[in-house]
């Protein structure tokens, strides 16, 4: 197997539209962008503990209650239950949901998938804000280039 390189990195574009495709995720899923990078560090991770998640999450914005959201809105589901004996704490893994966004996120910055352009399937084409009408237009720049 190769050894992946930072020029093989470059040569996929694979940041080239993260942002617009990191935005579009989140507005269309009802998370900040903090929870959904959080979401990307878990499931690198696999299987965790709140401790991982509180180790992954120094780097954000201080929010009490992203874990609470997270785990009531089926982000992220209990792998393991503790029993107070021999297991000491619950096992955590990103939920079915968050994995389908992500590797979905993955799929349009490899330019496999484009993001959807109907009101049905995309919150911010109805463009009820500026920022949702430059975020269209930024979803139709992304979409038109084949080379990402």
């Amino acid at each position: 197997m190769k050894k992946l390189e930072a020029r093989d990195l470059k040569d996929l574009n694979l940041l080239k539209h993260y942002r617009i495709i990191r935005k579009w995720a989140s507005k269309n899923n009802g998370l900040t962008d903090a929870e959904l990078e959080v979401l990307i560090y878990l499931d690198c991770i696999d299987l965790f503990t709140r401790k991982d998640f509180e180790a992954g999450a120094y780097s954000f914005s201080w929010n009490n209650r992203r874990w609470g959201k997270l785990l009531h809105d089926d982000w992220i589901q209990v792998w393991r239950n503790r029993n107070r004996t021999t297991q000491k704490y619950n096992i955590y893994k990103v939920s079915f949901k968050g994995k389908q966004l992500i590797n979905r996120m993955y799929r349009i910055m490899l330019g496999k998938e484009d993001i959807p352009t109907s009101e049905r399937r995309n919150k911010l084409i109805a463009g009820n804000t500026y920022t949702d009408k430059v975020m269209t237009y930024a979803i139709y720049n992304v979409n038109k280039d084949k080379n990402r």
